[in-house]
């Protein structure tokens, strides 16, 4: 029996120790799951960051090399202009960098305060009035708040600015137009004895909102409510992480509250140095302010949108150039190249691209990949399995440089893809071989006669169906003399503007001379095939007057319905 207890003992033991180490080997697969799932988010956190800042960095680099060019060629002209596009897109990529340094100084300990001492409410106010034309720009109202007219302090200018504009920066994108941001400046005094009073800046704007899961990540790096390329406004996940260390610096802290379609509020609270703060006192001295301006650049200063452009006029010899591009500067560089030789309309976002091209039938596209709404991709794919607009070559221009992506576009039907910065010389040769391949379809539709495209060789299908239902829907009712176009387009299922684009895009015809054209060769069927009389064909190809029909038959053909009888007998 002793055995029989020892012997249970022994057995209950391993199973037991066996139980622990299973619990435990799951235990360690589960952490370890867990510690992959992280890694995995993390490379794709960085992996959409550089891809971010691909686009940050090449959008500003295209203006700028243009910007030199146009100048160098056209002095009186671009002078003005692009030393300003040149100016405003050099701030942005030192932005960016200054950024991207001051969150390395962070990561190493060597980024350092530079104090100074002064009237930081007067510093704050004129932070606020350089970005009112941003504002304006927008329609937004911008207000400034203050409990108090000054207040000196220990502060760093730069480092306030940072702050400051980067939330005002953000409030004033993710608000739109008529909406509100306010700046409100307020001093917290201190009731315990051993604690400093505080300032405290609160940026309120009626936007969008972030959504409630969004909040406990918004301040991580390289974090970004909206990461897609159809993001609203650009951006690279860092000006509020570098915001919220910036703030810790300066031995503060940041708050964030948000509600979906009311608006947001960052407020930020920062110690103020008894050692150096002076009594609250009134000044509206003007040289006092001008003590702590920071200095005149486009590095540090936001600059008005540029105006949108507004559509060429309608020039029928020049084709049609639409461009889908939501940046001002990159819309009026690609109207500086292209603009004395196409007749060019804008679209600032994806969505609207897609209903200008429906509407319009430009005759050629060059859209950015990454856009609100939608993105290139989505414009192309949308477009090419339009019936409307399959036929319209569609060049994506995009930062997104990577074999990846550039494949990407091509699978979703785009004809061409120029990584940014292009060259001006590439750009100008696309957008003519384009078309030179679009006039290759006009010779292949001329005579509404050709070898069908199969599904899986050939991008004409859509083509070729389009011109078979439309030769189909004429001959169905070719007797009828009333027939009409409008009857037709509908039938078709397209508006009549947007038949005759798409029918003369591919015959170089109108839409009356493809009838007439489809009436004149079943005519000549008839003469040769049939027993019918000169009179009888007339009235079934749909002409009323037989006359007519002689003298029209003679002009395409060269030869009388009579003698061509005869010839053919």
């Amino acid at each position: 029996m002793l055995l029989a207890g020892i012997f249970i003992t022994i057995i209950l033991r391993y199973y037991r120790m066996k139980r622990l180490a299973n619990e435990e080997l799951q235990k360690l697969n589960h952490e370890i799951l867990q510690q992959k799932n992280e890694l995995e988010e993390l490379s794709q956190i960085k992996s959409r960051f550089f891809t971010n800042i691909s686009h940050e960095l090449r959008t500003p680099l295209t203006i700028i090399g243009g910007m030199v060019d146009q100048i160098r060629r056209q002095p009186k002209e671009w002078l003005d202009k692009g030393l300003t596009m040149i100016e405003r897109n050099n701030g942005n990529l030192l932005r960016l960098v200054n950024q991207i340094l001051d969150l390395r100084k962070l990561e190493s300990g060597n980024l350092s305060l530079d104090l100074t001492h002064g009237n930081i409410i007067a510093y704050l106010r004129y932070i606020i009035e350089s970005f009112q034309s941003f504002a304006e720009s927008k329609r937004i109202r911008l207000h400034f708040l203050d409990d108090n007219k000054a207040l000196d302090m220990n502060y760093d200018r730069e480092k306030i600015l940072q702050i400051v504009s980067n939330l005002l920066s953000n409030a004033i994108k993710f608000t739109p137009e008529n909406g509100d941001v306010y700046l409100s400046v307020k001093l917290e005094k201190s009731v315990a004895v051993d604690q400093t009073d505080r300032l405290a800046v609160i940026i309120k704007d009626t936007g969008v909102g972030i959504p409630s899961d969004e909040l406990p990540h918004i301040f991580d790096r390289f974090y970004q409510v909206d990461d897609s390329a159809t993001r609203e406004g650009e951006g690279t996940g860092i000006g509020l992480a570098l915001t919220k260390e910036l703030i810790q610096l300066m031995r503060g802290d940041i708050q964030v509250e948000s509600s979906l379609g009311k608006g947001t509020t960052f407020s930020f609270r920062l110690p103020i140095d008894e050692a150096l703060a002076s009594p609250l006192a009134i000044s509206s001295s003007t040289a006092a302010i001008a003590t702590v301006l920071p200095p005149q650049s486009n590095s540090t200063q936001p600059v008005k949108k540029a105006e949108k452009l507004k559509p060429a006029t309608k020039d029928e010899d020049r084709d049609h150039l639409l461009i889908i591009e939501d940046n001002p500067d990159v819309v009026a560089y690609l109207e500086a190249l292209v603009g004395e030789t196409y007749q060019i309309s804008i679209a600032q976002n994806g969505q609207e691209g897609i209903d200008q091209a429906i509407n319009d039938i430009p005759d050629v596209i060059i859209s950015d990949v990454m856009m609100p709404i939608k993105d290139g991709f989505e414009v192309c794919a949308t477009l090419k399995n339009d019936e409307r607009t399959s036929h319209i070559p569609i060049i994506l221009l995009t930062a997104k440089a990577d074999p990846e992506a550039k494949l990407d576009g091509l699978s979703k039907g785009a004809d061409a893809y120029l990584a940014k910065p292009f060259n001006e010389e590439e750009l100008s040769i696309r957008l003519q071989n384009l078309l030179k391949i679009r006039q290759k379809l006009k010779q292949r539709y001329q005579n509404l006669e050709f070898v069908p495209a199969t599904k899986e060789t050939s991008l004409l299908q859509l083509e070729d169906e389009f011109i078979t239902k439309l030769k189909a829907a004429i001959e169905a009712r070719l007797e009828d003399s009333d027939m009409s176009i409008p009857e037709l387009a509908k039938q078709i299922g397209m508006s009549r503007s947007q038949l005759y684009k798409k029918v003369k895009a591919l015959t170089g015809n109108s839409t009356s001379q493809i009838i007439r054209s489809i009436r004149l060769n079943k005519a000549k069927e008839l003469l040769q095939d049939s027993d019918l009389s000169i009179y009888e064909v007339a009235y079934d190809v749909g002409f009323k007057d037989p006359a007519y029909f002689s003298r029209i038959f003679s002009e395409e053909f060269g030869v009388s319905p009579r003698d061509f009888r005869n010839e053919v007998v």
